[in-house]
């Protein structure tokens, strides 16, 4: 990345992750991303967390912090790059919803946060409804991350899907100092409204206090062999 095009911080996030059949999620992927697995299952997480000091890189001004909820899964790019892909993404501020431009798939929600007696609280509720959750964990010693946590919370660039093509964003910060979480509560609709079965396994869980200085480079098509991927937009 030369130049970000956006600086944050990422603050008080939840990692819930469930396995899930390859096919079930590659059936859910555009053209030119294929499924990524670990351990012979695709994963898909569910990550609420804070979004704190986000500025164009260059600016001294920032937005006021707010709580925003990913929905994603694990992906492989036409360059057999790892990625994100994301399913859906509720968020609290609506200047972020600009970012529908290069198809980030953002939703305005209604989404809160609460520490109480060591237990960290999450809810979210999508305006016009449709998709919920609930979510509280109770946050426990930092880990020495294995070869799962890593590649289920370490990914650096997202895809999305706009005018017909493939576009990809870079992203830049330390690795995720990363946390025991022992869930407590957990109801959600958010798999279902993305098309997924509800799952049915327990999830793996992580906590992390946070990544400062996120560097989120600008969007731009996806390219291969130094042409852009069939079907996406031309430069400019």
């Amino acid at each position: 990345m030369h130049v970000p095009g956006l600086r944050a911080h990422w603050l008080t996030q939840t990692f819930v992750h469930w396995p899930y059949p390859p096919d079930r999620i590659q059936s859910l992927l555009p053209r030119g991303l294929t499924v990524d697995t670990y351990d012979g299952s695709a994963w898909v997480s569910l990550t609420p967390f804070v979004m704190a000091g986000v500025r164009p890189h260059g600016s001294p001004a920032a937005l006021p912090a707010f709580a925003e909820t990913n929905l994603r899964t694990y992906v492989r790019g036409p360059d057999g790059g790892q990625g994100l892909w994301f399913l859906s993404i509720e968020v609290g501020c609506p200047v972020m919803l600009a970012a529908r431009a290069v198809g980030v798939p953002y939703h305005l929600g209604r989404l809160r946060l609460a520490r109480r007696d060591g237990v960290v609280a999450y809810s979210g509720a999508r305006r016009g409804g449709g998709t919920g959750y609930r979510l509280s964990v109770r946050p426990g010693e930092p880990i020495r991350p294995s070869g799962r946590d890593v590649w289920l919370t370490s990914r650096w660039r997202a895809f999305t899907r706009q005018l017909g093509g493939l576009w990809e964003t870079p992203v830049e910060h330390a690795p995720w100092p990363l946390r025991e979480a022992r869930l407590e509560t957990l109801s959600e609709t958010v798999t279902t409204v993305a098309g997924l079965p509800a799952p049915v396994t327990e999830p793996v869980v992580h906590f992390s206090d946070g990544v400062r200085d996120v560097r989120l480079g600008v969007s731009h098509p996806v390219r291969r062999r130094g042409r852009t991927f069939p079907g996406s937009a031309p430069d400019g």
